[in-house]
């Protein structure tokens, strides 16, 4: 390792620092190593120093875990005074890199000033690196810095390569206004003294970055690069100028005035060159999806308004909607796209029918060609049309025709991604009809006999589209056809990326087939057993569909069916669980289900019971005199069963709502089936005290629909007509026979649960599939070296407990959400007592803390101070959840705990004991006790 003799052995040391730190991401470990790097980089030869330099530049994030900075720094800074001007060099990249930490040190600011007056190149180089990292994070070295920076660019000593490496230090001088102010101007007067292309170049993007950083100059800077793209006649010039125009049109698109936009459509109107046009159109369909679109089309106050085909902007769609470069017509498609989709006026109605024609045009062209330009442009085509459905669901028959016309003749690549676009659009809008499933079908036994390496994907595409298109029942015909190709054609993995479509869509006899097939073809016993409870599930899903209306016994045989093999599943799915994953999601799920299940059985049984023992005739006078609304139920077992099944929806709705809130790293498709799953529960929690236990509290408006909500499937879609019928049939009911006969209601609450039986059940992304991984790892200290064993404290001191934590991240960090900050919570509880036993006032036995705290380069640290009065054991528990960007708390946990014995405190221990042997303290002793709390 690093104490090696060999040169080849250190380096090899050095480089695996960054995965070490990764392994154990702690302050413990990182301040010692980095302290053994200082010693390297202080001691080694110039390779080994920047072996160190990239080791630092790759573990930046770790840098504020440094305990020791003074330490770490003195050891490198100590190389800065070398005669060797490479070793000063990299020294000065070093402290560059390490700027996040040290930003207010004056000897570093100093070394950099003296660097940038060098007469060795490699030096310069590297005072100029530092010198851009001290002034993004110094306010006083920015300030310093600046004028020396600007002595040198104007100095005609100092050569023109190293003023283009000096003018992107100005875009950190945007800590005050004044600063930035005279950088702005030293930067106007260098554009206009130095006209070459380069410099050009460098200094207006500087200048584009320095006015993103300080805000207030954006306007002035976008009407700068405007006015070069329309009069600079260099093509180099003009397409930097689209490129900060594009920069600012992503970060600040409510600066965009009616005038600029204007100004850069007339630019793109008349400019000869294609290659700038796509560069402008590519700005414009930016800002065509933002809000100053609308800024674009409001008219002024007191002038009329202009028809929106005058508007350039749609002349420029328009006129590149069928360019004969592929990516100017996919920007013109998009803008019109954002403007239809955006715009809602009038007269901007017939630029739909242009959007429509444009997709159409460019979907032809692009699925013929599979060259990876095509696939961009008719990637972006098939998110148009996606958005133009979403927003004009009157246009969606004729866009879906055009995507199953052109199936037929589209290269394979192409297929998969109209696959996905007819998916999506039929997700949202149930226009599949039957009729089309001909073509598909076709299409699907077509496929099966080509030999392309794109069939495996666009079997599990095209089988997809037909799953969303009759989701209510696939016909045998159709299974066949499926189950024929997948035998011929496909291997495993296909057939279970199809089978879990399946079972997302709710086909779930396909599903139990398929998974059926593929139990004897893999490699472990995890897989056999996870496809084996799949399988279960997929058959016990199956055995609900069979429900019938009004006939309650075959229901009951139904569900007890379907809970054997959700028994059977439970038990496989369990055995498929390891260490590393524990599908803690899929087991709560099912698990829920099952008790969900159960609990419908029992209310079917509640209510048959009813109807074999009915209420006495008198039953509602009953209760009218004795004020007590559950005698209508007849006897005590009827009320006690009802108000039991009431309390157990209520519970069953409460644990979805904590499977939703530990599900951080869920999709929100898969979120909204829970949140679904627990508006069931609670929909018949409520049909049960509206209609039996207390009809005249309950109320219907927290209950009531939300309107036309937006819904995302047909799965949602179908629920959501059962809540609104179901709350129909309940306040109906109440308002037509107040109070309601028992028959009555009982037929309303069995009815209501075999409609949302009937609904198959859709297991959603997530149960299958996690593409987000968050998790928080925790350390105390103080901790024992054995976990059993416990902290000793005194019980006339506080434990200081410091709770460190790191954030780590799958291969996607915040895809669906992402972490704002982190919830602490610290209980401690009085676990076994060992002093006297006398009375103790509650507040004395527990700790409850709270701190929330943000990360920082997913790292965070807080502190907690305990007391522990009581002497005996006491057991703490520490707990973390997280806050995403949105306030919404979510679960995740983990929980930690360790144990803490109190002990009595030496002196009181030896006054104690002379009490007990009838001695009085003595005038010494006495005299401690009074300077001892000081």
């Amino acid at each position: 390792g690093l104490r090696s003799g060999k040169l080849g052995e250190q380096c090899e040391a050095v480089v695996r620092f960054p995965r070490l730190f990764q392994k154990y991401p702690f302050p413990i470990l990182i301040n010692s190593a980095f302290l053994k790097l200082a010693d390297v980089f202080r001691v080694g030869n110039n390779f080994l120093r920047l072996c160190v330099l990239k080791v630092t530049q790759q573990s930046e994030k770790h840098l504020e875990k440094i305990l020791n900075v003074d330490e770490f720094v003195k050891r490198v800074f100590s190389v800065i005074h070398s005669n060797d001007p490479v070793a000063r060099a990299i020294t000065l990249r070093m402290l560059g890199s390490m700027a996040s930490i040290i930003p207010e040190r004056k000897n570093a600011h100093h070394s950099i000033r003296q660097s940038l007056d060098s007469h060795d190149n490699v030096e310069v180089e590297a005072a100029i690196f530092a010198a851009a990292n001290f002034s993004a994070q110094s306010k006083d070295f920015a300030a310093g810095i600046c004028n020396k920076i600007s002595e040198m660019i104007q100095g005609l000593a100092t050569p023109v390569d190293l003023k283009l490496k000096l003018i992107p230090i100005l875009q950190h001088m945007h800590h005050d206004a004044s600063l930035a102010s005279s950088s702005r101007q030293l930067l106007q007067q260098l554009v206009t003294s130095y006209p070459s292309t380069k410099m050009v170049i460098v200094t207006l993007h500087t200048f584009t970055l320095l006015a993103a950083s300080s805000l207030v100059d954006i306007p002035k800077q976008i009407q700068l690069l405007l006015q070069y793209l329309k009069n600079d006649p260099r093509k180099a010039v003009k397409r930097l100028a689209i490129q900060d125009l594009k920069l600012l049109a992503n970060k600040t698109p409510h600066t965009w005035s009616r005038e600029n936009i204007q100004a850069l459509c007339e630019s793109a109107l008349h400019t000869p060159y294609d290659s700038l046009k796509l560069g402008m159109l590519s700005v414009l369909s930016t800002l065509s999806g933002t809000i100053a679109i609308k800024q674009y089309f409001s008219s002024a106050p007191g002038t009329a308004a202009t028809p929106a085909r005058s508007f350039d902007l749609v002349k420029l769609a328009q006129e590149c909607c069928y360019h004969n470069n592929r990516g100017i017509a996919a920007h013109g498609v998009r803008i019109l796209t954002n403007i239809s989709a955006s715009c809602q006026e009038k007269d901007l109605l017939p630029l739909e029918q242009d959007a429509v024609f444009g997709l159409e045009s460019l979907l032809v062209l692009c699925s013929q060609d599979d060259s990876p330009g095509a696939q961009a442009t008719l990637k972006i085509t098939l998110t148009c049309m996606v958005k133009l459905v979403k927003c004009r669901p009157h246009l969606s028959q004729s866009v879906v025709e055009s995507l199953l016309t052109q199936l037929h003749s589209a290269q394979d690549a192409a297929r998969i991604l109209m696959c996905h676009c007819l998916a999506a659009i039929a997700m949202q809008l149930p226009v599949l009809a039957d009729g089309m499933l001909g073509d598909l079908m076709d299409l699907y036994k077509l496929i099966g006999r080509s030999t392309t390496d794109k069939k495996q994907e666009l079997l599990v595409s095209l089988a997809t589209v037909i799953f969303v298109s009759s989701q209510k029942a696939l016909s045998s015909e159709i299974k066949t056809v499926i189950k024929q190709q997948l035998e011929n054609a496909s291997n495993g993995w296909t057939a279970y990326r199809i089978a879990r479509q399946a079972s997302r869509m709710g086909n779930h006899d396909m599903a139990r087939e398929l998974y059926q097939s593929l139990l004897t073809q893999v490699a472990s016993e995890h897989f056999y057993f996870w496809l084996n409870s799949l399988k279960e599930f997929s058959h016990a899903e199956q055995c609900l569909t069979g429900l019938q209306e009004d006939n309650y016994s075959s229901a009951l045989s139904c569900i007890a069916e379907a809970l054997k093999s959700y028994h059977k599943g439970i038990a496989s799915l369990t055995a498929a669980s390891t260490p590393l994953n524990p599908l803690s999601f899929q087991c709560g799920f099912v698990k829920l289900r099952i008790d969900l299940l159960q609990a419908f059985s029992q209310l079917i049984c509640t209510c048959n019971s009813l109807k074999t023992s009915p209420p006495p005739a008198i039953a509602t006078t009953i209760a009218m005199t004795s004020g007590n609304d559950l005698q209508r139920c007849g006897r005590i077992s009827n009320q006690a069963c009802m108000k039991h099944s009431m309390e157990e929806f209520r519970n069953l709705a409460t644990r979805y709502g904590d499977l939703y809130q530990s599900s951080f790293d869920a999709d929100s498709t898969t979120l909204r089936n829970v949140e679904l799953q627990q508006q069931s529960c609670l929909l018949i929690s409520h049909a049960i005290e509206a209609l039996i236990l207390d009809p005249e509290s309950a109320s219907f408006q927290e209950y009531s629909s939300n309107g036309t909500a937006h819904v995302e499937s047909e799965y949602e879609r179908r629920m959501m007509s059962v809540f609104n019928h179901v709350l129909e049939e309940v306040e109906s009911l109440n308002r037509k026979y107040a109070p309601v006969s028992y028959l009555a209601s009982n037929t309303c609450l069995c009815n209501a649960v075999i409609a949302l039986l009937k609904v198959p059940l859709s297991f959603q992304r997530y149960f299958f599939q996690k593409l987000q991984s968050t998790s928080i790892k925790l350390a105390l200290s103080p901790s024992p070296r054995n976990p059993a064993e416990p902290i000793a404290v005194q019980n006339n001191q506080q434990l200081a407990l410091k709770v460190e934590g790191v954030v780590q991240h799958g291969s996607k960090p915040g895809l669906f959400r992402k972490i704002q900050s982190v919830c602490l919570n610290v209980s401690s509880v009085l676990q076994s007592k060992s002093g006297q036993d006398y009375k103790i006032p509650i507040d004395n036995m527990t700790n409850e803390m709270e701190q929330r705290v943000e990360p920082h380069n997913d790292y965070f640290s807080t502190q907690f101070l305990l007391n522990f009065v009581i002497l005996g054991t006491h057991n703490i528990t520490v707990e973390s959840s997280v806050i995403d960007s949105n306030g919404i708390v979510w679960k995740t946990g983990p929980k930690t705990t360790i144990f803490v014995k109190s002990l009595e405190d030496p002196y009181s221990q030896q006054v104690r004991l002379q009490q007990q042997q009838g001695q009085p303290p003595s005038q010494q002793q006495q005299q401690r006790t009074a300077y001892s709390r000081f």
